[in-house]
């Protein structure tokens, strides 16, 4: 189907106001003008019962967290959420929205966690901050009222990328049971070259040349794209991970490689549920002030979250 009329007006003001490509601009400028837009199109912040700020120890340093409770005096279930970026770009407020919402609608603790920046911080440093960041909130459930039985991990774009990859070393520690995975239009192979990609030229929305921009602030050579960890389509094996919800957009370069992870969970056994929003594009998830089906997929999410915690 084409372009969703609303997606097709945000387009339409994007060509009008002739908004640059991030990657036109400086890093500094690209992290300052990727919030404003998130934030603009977000919509109102929901409520939430209790939200709270704090630090905690990292790989390479201390980390920032957002943690946020729907409700006060209960164990709770977990989601620890990574934001996108494409590993250059975004802080726990990106995710502000999103994860207020998802704490209500599921009824379950958040956690935003932060990582360290490309290029400043190349892979694998985002990965094991996030990787850390799992860990500490299963050693630290009691003091966080939560349930350590019960932790899921979610994000979009590049944080389902972080997250897929955190599943991957979860799985390896053998002592770190999952209870889902939520991935919204995750990356998951830089050696990507499918056909949604190929046709991702439009210049005034997500593009190929995007992609690539964000994987040549990631990556420091070609190379480290093969590692799983930064492609997590080319795992050995996807045996035994935890469940996944997968979203895609229609009009993503990232369609075809994230709904190609979802099929392979499939065949290697994990229960998977994918869905693709036709006529969305990327980002849409984060932008249920504008854009209705970013608040489809946003209730989708916190019902599969509640069936994971719920079984």
């Amino acid at each position: 189907m084409p372009l969703h009329p609303q997606v097709q007006a945000m387009r339409t003001r994007r060509e009008a106001s002739r908004t640059p490509q991030l990657y036109t601009l400086s890093v500094d400028e690209a992290r300052a003008a990727d919030l404003a837009s998130i934030q603009a199109s977000g919509g109102d912040l929901e409520h939430v019962a209790e939200v709270t700020d704090r630090e905690i120890p990292g790989p390479g340093g201390p980390l920032p967290i957002r943690i946020y409770r729907p409700v006060t005096g209960a164990e709770l279930p977990v989601l620890v959420y990574f934001f996108g970026g494409g590993w250059t770009l975004g802080t726990i407020d990106t995710s502000d929205a999103v994860c207020r919402s998802l704490a209500n609608a599921t009824g379950c603790l958040v956690v935003s966690a932060g990582y360290r920046l490309a290029p400043e911080h190349r892979f694998p440093a985002a990965v094991h901050d996030c990787h850390a960041a799992v860990r500490w909130v299963a050693e630290h459930a009691a003091e966080l009222g939560a349930d350590p039985a019960r932790i899921a991990v979610g994000g979009d774009s590049a944080g389902g990328n972080l997250a897929a990859a955190v599943t991957l070393l979860a799985r390896a520690d053998g002592d770190l049971p999952l209870a889902g995975q939520l991935l919204v239009y995750p990356n998951t192979d830089y050696h990507s070259h499918t056909a949604s990609m190929r046709d991702g030229t439009d210049p005034y929305l997500f593009n190929a040349t995007s992609v690539a921009w964000y994987w040549a602030n990631y990556l420091t050579r070609p190379e480290d794209g093969l590692d799983p960890l930064a492609s997590p389509l080319r795992a050995e094996t996807l045996t035994g991970l935890p469940p996944a919800l997968v979203i895609t957009a229609e009009y993503d370069p990232l369609r075809d490689q994230a709904e190609e992870y979802a099929r392979r969970l499939g065949r290697e056994g994990v229960p998977v549920t994918l869905t693709r929003y036709d006529g969305m594009v990327h980002g849409f998830f984060c932008m249920g002030g504008e854009l209705e089906a970013g608040r489809r997929a946003l209730a989708q999410a916190a019902q599969q979250l509640r069936t994971w915690f719920a079984g």
